[in-house]
């Protein structure tokens, strides 16, 4: 059976993608390419252009394969640049996901993978965040991912007296970094790795947003998971789903310690071998100091594991960054 997986050729859908085909399940990708790259996705997957939003396409989709389940990454996922764009953050996030249980539902595909966010628990009140802690999402971002789990309850709770009960999971986390692939890699120009790297080699300083923080070395500290690990768990989901297992309806993909900027800082330098002294600059307005999650959960039922040191993230990351330099300097022949 066939995982339909949303998203499939951004950062994260497409190391999913591989990890599905690494342990012998077959996938299909959509993705409208708005951040996602063709490259991404490899010949032998099965790949439309086109978005969530579009349910026809969709439709087509389920007809044309015997797609068992859904894994769902596509979205909007600037959760700063939602703030002055609200309407089409939830355009993508929410009517897409109705979207999508609306063909599912009339194509009777009933098994969900939701690739949620940890920006539904805003700024926590608590050093390490669980499931159970109160969710307060503060942009439309956030508020979009909560409101697609709400969505996805709903459905599962008007679906579950049926003959097609909806099953799903939705998958919370921080910060995703790292690859496991030299051809896939983070192209974000917000998040903290690209941002540290295109510095670099621009022959810039990286910086650092606050260091007088209430943490150990005064800067803040994050949650940072490496992409394969995550890839790996939505894997596992979805295979508990076909199964018959019973999950959680959310679930913390978190390191349970956390990594300052300044720790981050340090690895690249130590990495890559380029010696810096990150540039220090004021706090951004309504940066806690620190945001961890728990994954005790998730490593229960999912086989969710920190696989990977932070060096181990960094060098990964710098690998696919310097292999897609190389790409990119090389001269078509004539």
């Amino acid at each position: 059976m066939t995982w339909l997986v949303t998203g499939g050729a951004g950062y994260i859908g497409s190391h999913v993608v591989r990890a599905f085909t690494a342990e012998g399940m077959p996938a299909v990708v959509i993705d409208d390419l708005s951040t996602g790259h063709r490259s991404f996705v490899r010949t032998d997957v099965p790949f439309y252009e086109g978005s969530v939003l579009q349910g026809e396409l969709l439709d087509r989709i389920f007809t044309e394969h015997q797609i068992a389940g859904v894994v769902h990454l596509a979205g909007f996922k600037y959760a700063g640049v939602s703030v002055s764009q609200p309407l089409h953050t939830y355009t993508q996030n929410v009517t897409g996901m109705v979207t999508l249980l609306e063909s599912m539902a009339a194509n009777g595909v009933t098994l969900f993978v939701f690739s949620s966010s940890a920006a539904v628990y805003g700024t926590p009140a608590t050093d390490l965040v669980s499931e159970q802690d109160l969710t307060k999402p503060e942009s439309p971002y956030g508020e979009s991912k909560l409101v697609g789990e709400w969505v996805l309850r709903d459905q599962g709770g008007a679906t579950a007296s049926g003959d097609a009960p909806l099953r799903h999971t939705s998958l919370r986390y921080f910060n995703v970094v790292g690859s496991g692939y030299e051809d896939l890699r983070d192209t974000s120009p917000h998040n903290l790795f690209p941002l540290i790297f295109e510095r670099l080699v621009g022959g810039e300083v990286p910086y650092v947003n606050g260091e007088d923080y209430p943490t150990p070395d005064g800067t803040p500290v994050r949650d940072y998971v490496h992409v394969s690990d995550l890839a790996l768990s939505h894997v596992v989901a979805a295979k508990a789903l076909e199964e018959g297992r019973p999950l959680q309806p959310v679930y913390n993909l978190g390191s349970g310690t956390g990594l300052s900027v300044r720790q981050i800082m340090d690895a690249v330098a130590r990495v890559t071998g380029i010696d810096f002294t990150p540039e220090m600059r004021p706090r951004r307005a309504g940066d806690p100091a620190r945001i961890v999650a728990t994954g005790e959960l998730a490593a229960r039922d999912l086989d969710w594991q920190m696989r990977h040191s932070v060096d181990d993230m960094v060098a990964s990351a710098w690998a696919a960054r310097q292999a897609a330099d190389r790409s990119s300097r090389i001269t078509p022949k004539k």
